[in-house]
């Protein structure tokens, strides 16, 4: 036997003693390959700046204060400093975009003893004067007993429009306590009238809008509210005031940022409004087969697309998400050019472990960010909720 057959006997015995170890995901190393096909375009790299590093997106408004998506939750979000009030769009059988998370009415209105014939329908099914007699606030308060309130019962669906005017310091206009009807020719057109919030503090966050379970056409009518109310940053936005020393991201070209799990979504709204920065939601039961394969798809479309931001989840309680911003991950999503805005931060060790990998976060509590990121706001969440009126 020659001394090289004598070496390859050896290196093989002593590999074949070796035990493998069980590595952590979040160190778990980049086995794709990490050849870069696309390049993040000029276009893509300019949007990409307009926008800046910690930012804190008010997921919902709150989801935990308040309840979610309702104007509770979106004027705590804006007067306790948030830079977006994040909120889902769906689509009426008006053809009007409300702010609702879910595909159905059931899990936080009483749309079961309003409509029991329909409590199971999706919301395309129902026009927006039906949408606004619901009760999108009492199940809040039956669910979380520690946080309700009674101001919380009867609370409406808002509209895209709705959040929009919340953001410039705006809230829905009341009289003896019921929201004022809208009406044209003696008709109520589902829609409410606005007036300065008497509390509004001055701070001006941007919206960051995603399209949820989208319907044919959602993005047309998106394009059009957008560009009626002056957010659309490629067509002649309007000017939003703002103060010193508070938020004032409704005033820059970052006011409007788009989100979506649907790529088909993404791509229509790259036609109609491009040049704002775009997000792409990532959900680990969606991503079927090689993690790592799946990872180099999302990558290499949002290059193609002029898609700037991948929305991953993080793991831990109290939502307990899979883990889609681990190390190696937020490294190829970097590598890439693109920015990480991943959800949902809900506790102060969420914020720890994962704050050096992302340059932003969705969270049900805006407090906790802020804080985190020596932004507290003086007065405490619940007094802000006091002087909101609830």
């Amino acid at each position: 036997m020659n001394k090289l057959m004598i070496s390859i006997l050896l290196i093989t015995s002593v590999l074949a003693g070796c035990k493998p170890q069980k590595k952590d995901i979040k160190s778990q190393p980049n086995t794709m390959d990490s050849t870069q096909v696309y390049r993040q375009s000029e276009a893509a790299q300019k949007v990409a700046s307009y926008l800046k590093k910690d930012m804190i997106i008010a997921h919902r408004g709150s989801t935990y204060f308040t309840p979610e998506e309702t104007e509770p939750a979106f004027r705590w979000a804006r007067n306790i400093g948030a830079d977006y009030l994040e909120l889902d769009v769906q689509l009426t059988k008006d053809s009007v975009l409300i702010a609702f998370h879910d595909t159905n009415l059931s899990r936080t209105t009483n749309v079961a003893s309003v409509f029991p014939e329909r409590a199971k329908s999706e919301i395309a099914a129902f026009t927006l004067k039906e949408l606004r007699s619901l009760d999108a606030g009492s199940k809040f308060n039956e669910q979380h007993k520690d946080r309700a309130r009674a101001a919380f019962k009867g609370l409406t669906i808002l509209t895209l429009k709705d959040v929009i005017m919340i953001a410039e310091g705006y809230r829905i206009k009341r009289n003896n306590g019921k929201p004022v009807k809208e009406v044209s020719n003696g008709i109520w057109t589902g829609h409410y009238l606005y007036e300065k919030d008497p509390v509004d503090n001055g701070n001006r966050p941007g919206i960051y809008v995603e399209t949820k379970n989208p319907k044919p056409g959602v993005e047309k009518v998106l394009y059009d509210v957008i560009t009626e109310m002056g957010w659309n940053t490629a067509n002649h936005p309007k000017t939003i005031a703002t103060q010193k020393d508070k938020v004032a991201v409704a005033d820059s070209k970052a006011r409007l940022v788009l989100q979506s799990f649907s790529t088909n979504s993404l791509l229509e709204l790259e036609k109609l409004l491009p040049n704002v920065p775009k997000c792409l939601l990532l959900w680990k039961p969606d991503m079927k087969g090689d993690i790592h394969k799946a990872y180099r798809k999302a990558i290499d479309f949002s290059l193609q697309n002029n898609i700037e931001i991948i929305g991953p989840s993080i793991a831990g309680a109290p939502n307990n998400y899979e883990e889609l911003t681990a190390d190696w991950m937020a490294e190829i999503i970097h590598k890439a050019g693109l920015q990480i805005h991943a959800y949902t931060f809900d506790t102060k060790q969420q914020f720890a472990e994962y704050h050096k990998s992302v340059e932003g976060v969705f969270t049900n509590r805006s407090d906790l960010a802020l804080d985190f990121y020596n932004r507290k706001n003086h007065k405490d969440p619940v007094q802000i909720l006091n002087d909101l009126g609830y």
